[in-house]
């Protein structure tokens, strides 16, 4: 695309977000009709059913038109807005960038959003300095202070301004308890004494779910709901699944874990050792590193292990993948389960973060539970499912003795190997559990 000396619009469509999403819904608007816009500034906020997205648009100029209201579904290709790029002379840049997502293109300053009036040329887009963005963005202007979606969810639920708020976190931060106050005082001026409730998990941006003609109600499955159905279905229609479980005793677990984080410096979590107990099993047994090509008819053995790990959220089941855990060590992974759960409850991971693992750690004991048979991840080939551990009489050393006792379970793709392999890889991994100098002998 080259520069002109004529006005002309460009149409700027919803980007395909990765990973077979075929739509997403507009949480906020970023920028007016009438605003200047640079290269590679974001233009509106959509949730997918993978995470919450800044969208990018790949053109400078003056935004002409938008399309779509804030809780809008949108298709995959459908138009989002409508750019007006201008003459050399106004130095608006008309090159497309050809990024897509925030994060992944480049790392422009975006532009303060500017009221350009209809027949005027776009002026040149303001610098960083200009753009205010060494304070903190005022109530009328710029992004809102909110990071955590399910506030920005439970203001929209509530018809609430957060443009109107002033925060009482850091930098003015809006937080959740700023928004039910706020409910709570306008409640008590209508002669009401709570806010709204707020729903316990956004499904869609439609009105609450219509009852059915029979008992009951309707939900619709759409959003991360919708997209996990898909996800398991396709996983019990393809992959011919097994599973095997075996109990472990973790108290030398537990204890060298508590030894570990006596000698001072960062705390090793329970998780961490569970990973790095992975990556080694899943170097003796590489089989379950993989996954299938029916169209190839191959089982593709991968060289790197992503591993990916479930996290329950108020927004639901989300799996984020730690890469290269085999070349971390449980300091390292600590660190990234850490960052990575944070991002998961404040709704902040990106596409990047869900996508690409080649085996998962299914730790469900956080519930309460002593075992499953977990669905495995599609395309991957198996998933270890880790149920609480608690204390239990035990046979120790010929005795009985009360230990701190796990069920260990592997659901596995038969595809990629026998029960064999499969009992191998959980044999090692209960070993590692019992006695974690195993571990240290294979390092």
């Amino acid at each position: 695309m080259s520069r002109t000396s004529d006005m002309h619009s460009l149409e700027f469509k919803l980007p395909d977000l990765g990973e077979g999403l075929t739509e997403a819904e507009i949480v906020r608007w970023l920028v007016e009709v009438g605003d200047l816009v640079a290269v590679d500034q974001p233009v509106v906020e959509v949730e997918t059913a993978k995470a919450m997205v800044e969208v990018p648009c790949p053109y400078g100029g003056v935004v002409t038109a938008r399309f779509g209201e804030e809780g809008t579904e949108l298709p995959v290709g459908a138009p989002l807005i409508t750019v007006a790029v201008g003459a050399p002379a106004s130095g608006t840049e008309t090159e497309g960038s050809g990024n897509v997502l925030v994060g992944y293109g480049t790392s422009e300053a975006p532009a303060r959003r500017r009221r350009v009036k209809p027949g005027q040329p776009a002026p040149v887009a303001p610098s960083r300095e200009e753009n205010g963005h060494g304070g903190t963005p005022g109530p009328a202007d710029g992004p809102v202070p909110v990071i955590s979606p399910l506030v920005r969810r439970l203001a929209r639920q509530n018809d609430l301004d957060l443009r109107e708020m002033t925060g009482s976190g850091p930098d003015g931060l809006i937080l959740r308890a700023d928004v039910e106050y706020a409910l709570r005082a306008a409640g008590a001026q209508a002669g009401m004494s709570e806010p709204p409730a707020e729903a316990p998990a956004r499904v869609t941006s439609d009105p609450a779910p219509v009852p059915a003609a029979a008992n009951g109600l309707r939900v619709p499955l759409k959003g991360i709901r919708g997209a996990v159905a898909d996800k398991l279905s396709r996983s019990r229609r393809e992959i011919p699944d097994a599973t095997c479980w075996v109990d472990a005793d973790a108290t030398e677990l537990m204890r060298a874990r508590a030894a570990m984080n006596a000698a001072g410096g960062p705390k090793i979590s329970l998780l961490a050792l569970l990973a790095r107990i992975c990556t080694a099993a899943l170097a003796r047994f590489p089989e379950l590193n993989s996954t299938v090509d029916m169209e190839a008819r191959e089982v593709v053995q991968l060289d790197q292990v992503h591993l990916g790990f479930a996290a329950q959220t108020e927004r639901g089941l989300v799996v984020p993948v730690v890469r290269d855990a085999h070349a971390r060590d449980a300091e390292a992974l600590t660190a990234e389960f850490a960052r990575l759960t944070e991002s998961a409850r404040a709704g902040a991971l990106t596409p990047g973060d869900l996508t690409g693992g080649t085996f998962t750690l299914n730790n469900y004991g956080v519930f309460g539970v002593d075992g499953s048979t977990p669905i495995i991840n599609h395309p991957e080939a198996a998933m270890l499912g880790v149920g609480r551990i608690f204390p239990k009489p035990w046979v120790h050393e010929g005795e009985l003795a009360v230990r701190q006792v796990v069920q260990l379970s592997l659901t596995f793709d038969h595809r990629v190997c026998d029960g064999g392999t499969a009992g191998g890889f959980l044999r090692y991994v209960a070993d590692c559990v019992e006695q974690p100098a195993v571990l240290l002998r294979t390092l």
